[in-house]
């Protein structure tokens, strides 16, 4: 399992909205990425806004920080204090219930 991961910070008093685009147009992109998993979104109380995708393959991965950080950087820049970041690698550990 590989996890692609896109964080940013956003500005103060956007999560809805955020969470509105997120829902609309990344989710389409980032589930149509070959080898998806899953995809949850983190809002931490200092605005700090974490993607994180699952994937069955190192490739799925990268392709979907590659095209997540284009989609951000069209749809989310005015919601956002600054550029957003991106990494993948496997997942060495992780548990279901």
């Amino acid at each position: 399992m590989y996890a692609a991961i896109r964080q940013a910070k956003a500005r103060a008093g956007t999560a809805e909205e955020l969470a509105r685009r997120i829902k609309e147009g990344a989710i389409p992109i980032v589930s149509d990425v070959e080898g998806f998993m899953g995809y949850y979104v983190v809002y931490a109380p200092d605005d700090t806004v974490t993607a994180i995708s699952l994937f069955n393959n190192h490739a799925g991965a990268e392709e979907s920080n590659r095209r997540g950080l284009a989609w951000v950087e069209q749809n989310l820049a005015p919601l956002l204090a600054g550029p957003a970041s991106a990494t993948a690698g496997p997942v060495i550990v992780h548990t279901l219930p």
